[in-house]
């Protein structure tokens, strides 16, 4: 394997366009670990401040809802670091019940229960958390899903799985449920554990497959033939992307959004070793151009011999490069795994970025005042 130098950032970067730079120094990028987790805290909080308080006032709703933590943020998936705490940060319950229930009783619930929390439990905050600076944070199930998959039931179909985008799968299965006596959202949460119903997962592998060498190393292998580095720098991270997503989807695992993929990525078992040595030289800064395209190919190379030794696609004999088109290896696994399916998935393609995500937070963001927008992203006056 082709050794490249290591490339250090110089931390004082200079910083353009109506931003102050940070000091030289102030930059660090060690993991800083937390003293507590924010899990384990929210969920002594639950058990010992905010049920009993349920229990007494709304016995007959608390039946009918689940309790945990669940949703956005790096403290859902142990993820958390001091990093993490400047923003949305402190004890938080997330709470879902029937829609209906919702609209009828939730903002009573709400109005009742919030008063009579503390303002902090175990030195953290319960009025800064990720649910909406109350400590609770209570919604309808039906709307929860329908913001996160696109439906607001649990997928029936094939239609209905390959428009849910996977990293919003899994922040419906992520973190803890604490209490859920009527057992519907963990039936739900248990239906979407099990992974892809296995045409899905097919109809997904293929299109990375797509994605990654029509997408990724042949618009590569183009724009630098053309000296088009503009999308050469595109192309190659979206390329890289395309692979480590593919390897979950070998180890049937779900994807994590991009910050913590990589960290995620170091947990499979079985393609993380003969991928990440290629992975990690191609995102080295320092690594040339037409070694990133070969690394590429290194990469389609161990994730075609994954399709092959599972089965996915049959054996076949090693294909060259192109010289103007380069290595479009995976594009055969692309038309293998097409062929095998159901015509009714062949035309179907992937939802593949959090869609139903963002137009919630988009009418999230329309209904605050832009001066509590600016504080929630920490853009104070210089």
């Amino acid at each position: 394997m082709h050794d490249s130098p290591g490339f250090v950032v110089d931390p004082g970067l200079l910083l353009a366009g109506g931003r102050e730079s940070p000091a030289a120094g102030q930059l660090k990028k060690e993991k800083v670990p937390m003293a507590a987790s924010i899990l384990a805290v929210s969920r002594q909080f639950f058990q010992e401040i905010l049920l009993p308080i349920l229990q007494r006032d709304f016995a007959e709703e608390t039946a009918q809802s689940a309790f945990g933590i669940f949703g956005y943020g790096s403290e859902v998936i142990g993820m958390e670091d001091a990093y993490s705490s400047d923003h949305h940060w402190g004890v938080r319950v997330n709470a879902v019940m029937p829609d209906a229930l919702y609209r009828a009783r939730g903002q009573t619930i709400a109005q009742a229960v919030i008063p009579q929390l503390p303002e902090h439990f175990q030195g953290y905050d319960v009025r800064a958390g990720f649910s909406g600076g109350t400590g609770l944070s209570i919604t309808g199930l039906e709307s929860y899903l329908k913001t996160t998959i696109g439906i607001d039931h649990a997928p029936q179909s094939d239609a209905e799985w390959l428009a849910a985008p996977e990293e919003d799968i899994l922040h419906l299965v992520n973190g803890e449920v604490w209490l859920d006596n009527s057992g519907h959202f963990s039936q739900i949460r248990s239906q979407l554990q099990g992974y892809y119903p296995e045409p899905v997962r097919l109809r997904r592998i293929a299109h990375w497959c797509r994605y990654f060498s029509g997408m990724g190393s042949y618009a590569l292998k183009r724009a630098l033939l053309r000296d088009n580095e503009y999308y050469a720098t595109i192309t190659f991270a979206r390329s890289v992307r395309w692979a480590v997503q593919l390897a979950f989807m070998l180890e049937k695992e779900y994807c994590p959004y991009d910050k913590w993929t990589y960290a995620f990525f170091q947990r499979l078992p079985r393609l993380y070793a003969p991928l990440a040595p290629w992975v990690d030289e191609a995102l080295r800064l320092a690594t040339p151009w037409p070694r990133k395209l070969e690394l590429l190919h290194h990469m389609a190379d161990v994730l075609d011999h994954f399709l092959v030794a599972d089965g996915i696609i049959r054996p076949h004999p090693a294909f060259a490069e192109h010289p103007s088109s380069g290595y479009r290896l995976l594009e055969h696994a692309y038309a293998e795994i097409l062929h095998q399916l159901p015509e009714t998935l062949r035309g179907v393609v992937p939802v593949w970025e959090q869609v139903h995500w963002e137009a919630n937070h988009s009418r999230y963001v329309a209904g605050l005042e832009l001066p509590v927008w600016d504080g929630l992203l920490n853009l104070r006056p210089a």
